[in-house]
């Protein structure tokens, strides 16, 4: 299946500030969800925010913070992001067939969207070295379970160029600075 940037939406689990410091590779996927959401940007691809119960967890983390702020933002008690009507909603009325999914903990709210997502009937892409959880077996498992399940895996350089599909697309270079 080819990824479309006409036909994608992004999906941001829970990176949130009480939770993401006892993340395993938290400084590398830092950098590459940073990376990601830049690169989706630069393509106007829709973003839909996710935050686990806020008093509790916190907001997403600075970094990205600023990069997202202005994208509806839905906070949550139910691990799956579907589970919660207005995220749902406001995924539904994206028209977007394809959802790209990154955040945390893999093993547990982006399993759970991911799964919920191929229920709803939206072919499902997992950016896998923008997900981790507090174990790398966990993240691993949950990878896989999710492959086995049908959720198409890739990673963010590969994605982002697979948006581009072109050098001579207008957003190639900011892309090429991006990954560089």
């Amino acid at each position: 299946m080819r990824i479309d940037v006409k036909n994608v939406a992004f999906c941001l689990v829970d990176v949130q500030e009480r939770l993401y410091p006892h993340m395993t590779n938290k400084d590398e996927v830092e950098k590459n969800l940073l990376t990601l959401v830049k690169g989706l940007q630069l393509h106007e691809v829709p973003f839909i925010v996710n935050e686990q119960y806020k008093k509790g967890i916190g907001e997403t983390i600075p970094s990205l913070r600023e990069l997202v702020d202005d994208y509806p933002h839905f906070e949550k008690t139910t691990f799956s992001c579907c589970k919660n009507e207005e995220t749902m909603i406001a995924i539904n009325a994206l028209g977007k067939k394809q959802i790209i999914v990154a955040g945390i903990e893999t093993h547990v709210c982006v399993l759970q969207t991911c799964i919920d997502l191929l229920h709803s009937g939206y072919k499902v892409i997992l950016v896998t070295d923008c997900v981790t959880s507090r174990k790398q077996n966990d993240t691993d498992i949950a990878i896989a379970r999710l492959i086995q399940s049908g959720v198409i895996p890739t990673t963010y350089e590969s994605l982002l160029f697979e948006l581009t599909v072109n050098a001579k697309h207008p957003q190639f270079k900011g892309i090429s600075a991006l990954v560089k």
